[in-house]
């Protein structure tokens, strides 16, 4: 049997305290960033070229990831290609993470409604077609009814001279769009689309909504 001098079982002991403590503080961190990744709750809408939307809500406070991509068609993991042919159904969405005790989701919905036009079917300025439309796809039955309201309030308040058109439909799927569409306008501010349609949204939305930028 092994025995210890006094300096050495209380080396021992030290070591077992400090590995003891680091697996504590392992687990803590891992629940901390657990509760975070529940706390943060999703968003997915369209409102015409979703280079557009995407570059809006990457400067909302309270938004910690934006996604371009498709959804509400009919056809799996469809390619910009097969969105452009206009057989598939799906618009031009994006789907957002954000923290609800940051920013709410009828304030979400509302920036949405001010920095496109919800008006017109299946077109967006010069763009046109059904992967163009406006739509809010819902999550869960809070998110529908919360959709509902913020339409009727953009209607009552005379907004827009005509009534809005942005569909509201559950979210069956989204399907992520290819790399390159991914952060469009961070990295092609230069490029001519972004200087003649994203750059003024993007001034409406800095000059609406400058407390909800970042």
């Amino acid at each position: 049997m092994l025995k210890y001098t006094q300096k050495q079982t209380l080396q021992i002991i030290q070591l077992i305290k400090k590995q003891s403590n680091s697996q504590i503080i392992k687990r803590q961190s891992k629940k901390v960033e657990s509760k975070q990744m529940q706390a943060h709750k999703i968003a997915t809408i369209g409102g015409g070229c979703f280079w557009c939307t995407e570059a809006v809500f990457r400067r909302v406070i309270g938004v910690s990831d934006v996604k371009s991509g498709y959804a509400g068609g009919n056809v799996d993991n469809p390619t910009y290609k097969q969105i452009c042919a206009g057989n598939t159904n799906h618009a031009e969405v994006i789907q957002l993470q954000y923290n609800p005790s940051v920013i709410s989701y009828d304030n979400i919905l509302r920036i949405f409604m001010n920095v496109h036009d919800p008006t017109t079917k299946n077109r967006q300025g010069a763009d046109s077609g059904t992967q163009y439309r406006s739509i809010i796809l819902y999550s869960d039955e809070e998110q529908k009814n919360i959709a509902h309201q913020i339409i009727s309030e953009i209607n009552n308040s005379k907004l827009y001279p005509n009534p809005v058109v942005t569909e509201v439909v559950p979210l069956t799927k989204f399907y992520e769009a290819e790399k390159d569409h991914q952060n469009f306008y961070n990295l092609n501010q230069n490029y001519g689309y972004c200087k003649a349609v994203i750059d003024p949204k993007l001034k409406k939305f800095l000059t609406k909504y400058k407390e909800f930028s970042q």
